[in-house]
């Protein structure tokens, strides 16, 4: 079953990449208004700004790579990046995105992938809450694995369900740990989502071993830090 959700999740993903960046940037059935589409874009800018004072320099892996949006960020920063994504379709919209950036991009099932090098930092976005719970500490040895010595994550994902209509009604039942997530035709997929208690979560990390802070913003969390 749990496998299905996955394969189910990656067509999801494939089927979106079309249309992703219209909920990133709240465009069409996504615009909230002019306030809250505001205050959106505040807490983009302010992990924009915590992952500039991160300084992802280096060589960089992407884990869920998307469309680029986060990638763009990253090419500011590192000598080299990694960008790995199940999506051929988002991998397609990214590569056009950095054309002219040093990005080696892999399409794989980040629950069968291993990396084929090390790297100073891993960077994954809007990512961890789409683990499935059971896999969550082989996910985190995935991570370790990925980095040198002192090697460093970051990573930022939803605080709690959005706002819009969409994103609400697709919320299931607490403990489940799916949503039930409509394209812009209608058609309907059922991923993973968990949203996490940020303090809980840095515990979790630090008893596999990381040294991770986890902030927030009204709508965001975001993490970032070492292996102990």
């Amino acid at each position: 079953m749990e496998d299905q959700l996955i394969e189910g999740q990656i067509s999801y993903y494939r089927a979106r990449a079309p249309e992703y960046e219209e909920w990133f940037l709240r465009q069409g059935r996504h615009d909230l208004g002019h306030e809250l589409n505001r205050r959106w874009r505040s807490e983009l800018d302010h992990i924009r700004e915590s992952l500039a004072d991160f300084g992802p320099a280096g060589e960089v892996l992407e884990l869920a790579c998307g469309t680029g949006l986060w990638t763009v960020e990253l090419a500011r920063y590192a000598d080299g990046i990694t960008a790995v994504d199940a999506s051929s379709e988002a991998l397609e919209i990214n590569r056009r995105k950095l054309e002219d950036a040093p990005v080696r991009y892999v399409r794989a099932n980040l629950f069968d992938w291993r990396p084929d090098d090390a790297y100073d930092a891993v960077f994954f976005g809007f990512w961890l809450s789409h683990v499935p719970p059971e896999r969550f500490v082989a996910f985190w040895e995935l991570v370790r694995s990925s980095l040198k010595p002192g090697g460093r994550v970051f990573f930022v994902d939803s605080l709690r369900p959005g706002t819009s209509e969409e994103e609400n009604r697709s919320v299931s039942a607490p403990g489940d740990h799916t949503v039930l997530r409509q394209l812009n035709d209608g058609s309907e997929f059922r991923i993973v989502k968990v949203f996490y208690d940020p303090r809980l979560l840095e515990d979790r990390l630090g008893d596999l071993g990381w040294n991770v802070r986890v902030h927030t913003t009204e709508n965001l969390l975001y993490g970032l830090g070492e292996r102990r």
